[in-house]
């Protein structure tokens, strides 16, 4: 077991940050006799796997959701990580997939359809991406087509 200091000098978190996640539920912690926190040497783990994820743009509710499929009361083995991972990875191919797509995309248009470039490969005569929401429609997902002109 670890005190709340060897956690910190290992992971380079603060004590305050240590205490954050563990008041949110992300690690857990036990007392010793004299009431000072303990952490598993697991929790190394967790906490790097919490700072990349947030790196990442992951909340914390989501890693919260990510972490919960690892086993409390016992250190996870490596299939237990591997079982995690894999629904991490998943959603980390997405938002892969879609920085690639938007940096393919920066040299000419972001999508956005204001159509201020005279050349845009994204063209959308009258605005027709407003019709599909708010935001860089086209580099969202969305096709372009021949939806009907945005009114205003």
């Amino acid at each position: 077991m670890l005190s709340i200091g060897q956690l910190a000098r290992r992971t380079g978190l603060s004590v305050s940050a240590i205490r954050f996640y563990e008041k949110e539920g992300l690690i857990s912690t036990e007392r010793n006799a004299g009431g000072q926190r303990r952490f598993a040497r697991a929790d190394i783990r967790r906490l790097s796997f919490i700072l990349i994820a947030q790196q990442f743009g992951f909340t914390l509710s989501r890693i919260r959701e990510l972490l919960s499929d690892l086993p409390d009361g016992r250190t996870p083995t490596p299939q237990d990580w591997k079982t995690m991972a894999r629904q991490f990875r998943a959603e980390l191919d997405l938002r892969i997939a879609a920085l690639e797509k938007m940096r393919d995309s920066l040299d000419g248009c972001i999508g956005c359809g204001c159509l201020s470039l005279p050349a845009c490969a994204l063209y959308n005569s009258g605005d027709s991406a407003a019709s599909k929401g708010t935001g860089p429609r086209y580099l969202l997902g969305d096709a372009p087509s021949r939806a009907k002109p945005f009114p205003g």
